[in-house]
């Protein structure tokens, strides 16, 4: 925002160049961000500077986006800044939005920051409305027009605004660029911004006003939308939670299928071996059978030969004993013919004898 001869307010997203821009053509050392934080955390204004003779003054405002405070907090802060100015007359010539041509697209977060400087200008001061697209040097150039014939065509951009009477330029980042955008408002009159028209003359409180309808609007679209987004993780939570249920079911399954086909495989392989070990218990039983019949066999043969040699002993025995006693009775019998024959020798070598006597000595009346 500018004041004094001049006074401008400069808006934007945070990390758009708001400081950079007011640093470099004013010689102010406002903070500048390089971080993840937000730097601008408060309105501020430079030191009155000179401008082809005329005094200038530059308000740095804090973005919408700010990483520690809510919407709501900044709105707040800027409002009361611009009120108070406001009824210290104090009164704005122009306005400055700062847009990075390096965003590939317009993010929820440029598109709430631009409704919101809307709002706070209001459409009757769009004639004293600049919008500045910067950091031109980070993509190619037709990339770059590209997007800014884009920004000045599409409704849902910045045609509206241009077709209310703001004009769009480019900044390079250089002092001269810079000084050539506060220029064109020199010898222009002061403007009242709706925002401080509703708080100041009319008396709104904040949350009536057009920006904080706006931003209790989005706040219930975000509200609605985190609650959309948060049943809809709720509900793919759900469905990760019944998938990994019915995964968990389904393994739950296949464990006890697995478990069924292992426990059947067990007890099939149990009674295989039962099976073989009953076959081999019961060959077993037919090898001792046909062992013990072999043994039996063998123990009746044996006993069988025994009893044969026992009878070809008892046979044998008998033979000799009959031999024997044939022997003897032979013996007996020659021995009784030798004896009938040593009698008859001896008889008849008595007889002889005798004769022998009677032929020597005569006849023998026994003779």
């Amino acid at each position: 925002m500018i004041f004094t001869d001049t006074i401008h307010s400069v808006i934007g997203a945070t990390g758009t160049g708001k400081s950079t821009f007011i640093n470099l053509v004013s010689g102010a050392k406002f903070g500048v961000g390089n971080s993840l934080l937000s730097a601008t955390q408060v309105v501020q204004s430079t030191q009155p500077f000179n401008l082809n003779g005329h005094s200038v003054v530059l308000i740095d405002t804090p973005g919408f986006d700010d990483s520690t405070r809510t919407d709501t907090d900044i709105l707040r802060t800027i409002s009361t800044y611009l009120a108070n100015t406001y009824r210290e007359n104090r009164k704005l010539t122009g306005i400055i939005y700062m847009h990075r041509i390096s965003d590939p697209r317009m993010t929820g977060v440029s598109r709430r920051n631009f409704l919101m400087f809307r709002k706070l200008c209001g459409d009757a001061t769009l004639s004293s409305v600049t919008l500045v697209t910067n950091m031109w040097g980070l993509v190619p150039e037709g990339v770059a027009v590209e997007r800014e014939k884009e920004l000045a065509s599409n409704s849902l951009l910045f045609k509206p605004v241009l077709d209310g009477g703001a004009r769009m330029v480019r900044h390079d980042n250089t002092l001269n660029s810079a000084r050539r955008i506060l220029e064109h408002y020199v010898g222009k009159g002061t403007v009242t911004l709706q925002i401080q028209d509703e708080v100041v003359t009319r008396g709104l409180q904040l949350e009536q006003t057009a920006a904080g309808a706006e931003l209790e609007a989005e706040k219930r679209k975000e509200l609605e939308e985190a609650k959309r987004k948060q049943e809809e993780e709720m509900r793919r939570a759900q469905e990760v939670l019944r998938a990994q249920q019915q995964a968990a079911e389904q393994r739950r399954q296949a464990e006890i299928a697995a478990a069924r086909q292992l426990a059947e495989a067990e007890a099939e392989r149990q009674r295989k071996a039962h099976e073989a070990e009953m076959l081999r218990q019961a060959e077993e039983r037919r090898h001792q059978e046909h062992m013990r019949l072999v043994a039996q066999q063998q123990l009746e043969h044996q006993m069988h030969m025994e009893a044969l040699e026992r009878q070809r002993q008892q046979d044998e025995a008998r033979r000799i004993q009959e031999e024997a006693q044939r022997q003897q009775a032979a013996a007996e019998a020659e021995r009784a013919r030798l004896h009938q024959l040593m009698l008859q020798a001896r008889q008849q070598a008595e007889a002889e004898a005798r004769r022998a006597r009677h032929h020597n000595h005569g006849p023998c009346i026994i003779c």
